[in-house]
């Protein structure tokens, strides 16, 4: 027998055995200091207050308008990345394919929906303008801007 050796022990009866492995689950279960790395407060945050709203991190706040040309630019990218690689992937495979005509074949529907959509842009119906004026004095000014604006991809809002 060494020094280290800890000396044989009797069997344990049923109840001391109940007992120790209750103790040693308890014990597994209890935190110590050092085993504590996070707490959940739970009391309940107030509905309103003075403070104003912090900016969180990731997308910056903006309008349901810009949202929505964000999604349809993403989209729109996430597109012409879909099909170019299909183009990629049809030019690579049939080791022959000629450079134009799949050109062809994949812009035409581009160029059906870029005729599509100035199509639609143009047929929308002008809105009602309703006037109502109330008072001694009325004070009305109309001013007319025209622009011309000329490139591939340019576009011009005026507003006045």
């Amino acid at each position: 027998m060494h020094a280290n050796d800890a000396p044989p022990t009797a069997p344990m009866s049923d109840t001391e055995a109940a007992a120790e492995a209750s103790r040693l689950i308890a014990d597994a279960y209890r935190p110590t200091p050092q085993q504590l790395t996070a707490y959940r407060d739970t009391t309940p945050l107030p509905t309103r207050g003075t403070t104003e709203p912090v900016v969180q991190p990731g997308r910056p706040p903006m309008s349901q308008g810009a949202t929505d040309a964000s999604v349809l630019m993403l989209a729109g990218g996430a597109t012409t990345a879909m099909v170019g690689g299909t183009a990629a992937v049809l030019l690579y495979v049939s080791q022959y394919a000629d450079p134009v005509v799949c050109g062809l074949v994949f812009g035409a529907p581009t160029a059906l929906v870029l005729a599509l959509a100035r199509l639609a842009t143009r047929t929308r119906p002008a809105p009602d303008v309703h006037h109502h004026y109330e008072g001694s004095t009325v004070h009305q000014d109309q001013r007319n801007v025209t622009t011309r604006t000329t490139g591939v991809w340019a576009r011009t809002n005026n507003q006045t």
